[in-house]
């Protein structure tokens, strides 16, 4: 006697978890051999063996479980994109941060660059003003040796 053979005697085994009678009596039938006048390789003779419910059920169940997966993959999703999010956040304040950082940076450079370029006019101007002096002294300088 084959394993499938003795999976058929049997009606209905101890219920596993997760699983109802009708789950277990399905798997069941996938041991069963296949009856002489029946293909098993092709998916006409497993329409064959189920009823209109039994596919509608089978279809529901199917149908369930892969709303459930898409759900899944829809939470892992949103999770994904809030974790981003987050980072993306992160980013942005820390951008922002160095942004106001740097403008201070520039402010204080810029005053700086102000009032160096005041000295600058400020030393030019005094400059001219020695250079007219000492032209002068020596004017004046060279009309006293001529005397």
């Amino acid at each position: 006697m084959s394993f499938a053979q003795e999976a058929v005697q049997f009606e209905c085994p101890v219920q596993g978890p997760g699983f109802t009678d009708s789950e277990i009596q399905e798997l069941l039938s996938l041991l069963r051999p296949p009856s002489p006048g029946q293909n098993s390789g092709s998916s006409g003779s497993n329409q064959a063996l189920y009823s209109n419910d039994e596919r509608r059920r089978r279809r529901k169940l199917s149908n369930r479980e892969s709303a459930r997966k898409s759900r899944w993959r829809k939470k892992r999703y949103l999770e994904d994109l809030t974790q981003q999010l987050n980072r993306l956040k992160m980013a942005n304040r820390e951008l922002k941060n160095r942004l106001g950082s740097i403008l201070n940076q520039s402010h204080v450079l810029w005053r700086e660059n102000d009032r160096l370029m005041l000295e600058s006019i400020a030393l030019n101007a005094r400059l001219s003003d020695l250079c007219y002096v000492f032209a002068a002294m020596q004017k004046s300088q060279q009309q006293c040796s001529l005397l």
